[in-house]
Parts: structure tokens; C-alpha cells; sequence
């Protein structure tokens, strides 16, 4: 085993800690949770057998280098996340479009009312 794969799996097993200690907190959602957890399995698999999943890849995808078909893979998963933040932005920037009008109607309901007063 590489020194540069222990480093991998100290980084991933502090990640995993880290993910649980934020959903502990109540600062992660269950499925993000999960959603990260999957993730850092996949990275620790790869960490921990890297010659032969490349090699499975290349073969799998036609590829010359088993280190190409790492790097494929690792863009695919990257695309993926930044889908799922996208995802996450679009709802957030929604909910708050949609507080924004419920909070105007309620202001002006409320000016109408304090016009109407006298």
C-alpha cells in the first residue's frame, strides 16, 4: 500500500466523522447524509483498491490508461454533485421568490388596514 493511499483513507474516515458529527448537530439532513456517506464510500473503495478499479474501468470503457478512466470517473461523480447543488440552489432560490410575495401581500394588507383606520 502507497503512503499516499493511508493519506487517502485518514482524509475519507475524518470526512465520514465529520459528516456524522453535522448531522448530529442537526445541521445535515438525513439524505444529504446518506448522499455523502455513498460518496465517501465510493472515494474509500478507490482508495483502497485503485490499480484494480482503474484497471476494471479501462477495460470496462475502452480507455488506454487505467489512471484515465480514475479521472473519468471522478468528473462523472464531480457532475453529479454539482447537479444536486444546483438542484439545491434552484429550490432555495424558489422558496425564497415565494416568501418574498407572501411577505408583500401581508405589507400591504397591512398598510390597507392602517389606511382605512381613521
Amino acid at each position: 500500500m502507497y503512503t499516499i493511499q493511508y493519506i487517502s483513507i485518514a482524509v475519507i474516515l475524518g470526512l465520514v466523522a465529520y459528516a456524522f458529527s453535522r448531522y448530529k448537530k442537526g445541521k445535515l439532513e438525513l439524505s444529504d447524509l446518506m448522499a455523502w456517506e455513498a460518496f465517501l464510500i465510493v472515494f474509500l473503495i478507490i482508495a483502497l483498491f485503485p490499480i484494480r478499479i482503474s484497471q476494471e474501468i479501462k477495460e470496462l470503457f475502452g480507455l488506454g490508461r487505467g489512471l484515465d478512466a480514475l479521472f473519468i470517473l471522478m468528473i462523472g461523480l464531480t457532475y453529479i454533485l454539482l447537479f444536486k447543488l444546483y438542484l439545491d440552489i434552484d429550490k432555495i432560490e424558489r422558496e425564497i421568490t415565494k416568501l418574498n410575495r407572501e411577505m408583500a401581500i401581508r405589507l400591504k394588507e397591512i398598510e390597507d388596514k392602517i389606511e382605512r383606520k381613521p
